[in-house]
């Protein structure tokens, strides 16, 4: 799941939103902020002080883009290594973060403690793999290779032509403050419910974070994700899923 924000300049963050965001991807946290010439960092298992961290940066660099991640671990081991956002080729003037699960050409091999997100940006996204991120083409095939994931990256790099890209913008949603979201997870109190932040919600799926789902079974209707192997359709290849003409009866709505 993860739930990843991006900040325009200007834009003050929702810490309540961060928090419940955090209750729900407990497995690390990180933000960046761009400070002029260069990006500040910060990671960490303790949520409460991530974002207290957070803040205190965004106040003294509110003009400029920022990003904050939680992360729910699929791949990788849970430490403060593997928490986003990650330097793209190890350079500190770009940084990434990302919220989905990658291509498998990215998975970590047998006793590499690497998320997928660590691995593509230290080794994969640096060969240049799309071409130019600021031309047209460079920037379809990285959203066509992303799948439907969403991927921010912050950049002093003179090379880049902008300080900041939104990858599948369109698959995530902007809140009425102007900040947006991957996903829905950053809102844990299901609407007519009495659910608490951190409480499992029985119609809430835990990949895009919609509420109020009629499921038929443990894939969620409004983005495919299935329950039991962790994949999005047509990906699913667990024992519920035999082949895509089983999605035949699932209607798919638009959570956007």
């Amino acid at each position: 799941m993860c739930i990843l924000s991006f900040y325009k300049p200007g834009i003050t963050p929702d810490l309540a939103a961060l928090r419940d965001g955090a209750l729900a991807n407990p497995h690390g946290h990180g933000y960046a902020v761009v400070a002029d010439d260069r990006i500040l960092v910060g990671h960490g298992l303790d949520a409460a002080k991530v974002i207290e961290d957070f803040a205190a940066v965004r106040a003294r660099f509110p003009d400029n883009p920022a990003l904050f991640h939680s992360r729910f671990a699929t791949h990788g081991y849970i430490s403060e290594q593997n928490c986003h956002p990650f330097r793209v080729g190890g350079d500190a003037r770009t940084v990434l973060a990302h919220n989905g699960v990658l291509p498998a050409i990215v998975h970590p091999a047998k006793g590499d403690s690497r998320s997928d997100t660590r691995i593509a940006a230290e080794d994969f996204l640096p060969l240049r793999p799309f071409g130019s991120l600021d031309s047209w083409a460079g920037r379809a095939d990285l959203e066509e290779w992303l799948d439907g994931d969403k991927m921010v990256l912050l950049t002093v790099d003179p090379r880049y032509k902008h300080t900041a890209y939104l990858f599948n913008e369109h698959h995530g949603r902007w809140s009425r403050d102007g900040i947006w979201y991957s996903n829905h997870s950053y809102v844990w109190r299901g609407p007519g419910t009495d659910e608490q932040p951190g409480n499992h919600v029985d119609d809430y799926c835990d990949y895009c974070g919609q509420y109020g789902l009629e499921r038929g079974g443990p894939h969620c209707p409004a983005c495919g994700f299935c329950e039991q192997c962790w994949q999005e359709f047509p990906h699913c290849a667990c024992e519920f899923l035999t082949g895509t003409e089983r999605y035949a009866d699932l209607t798919f709505v638009d959570i956007a």
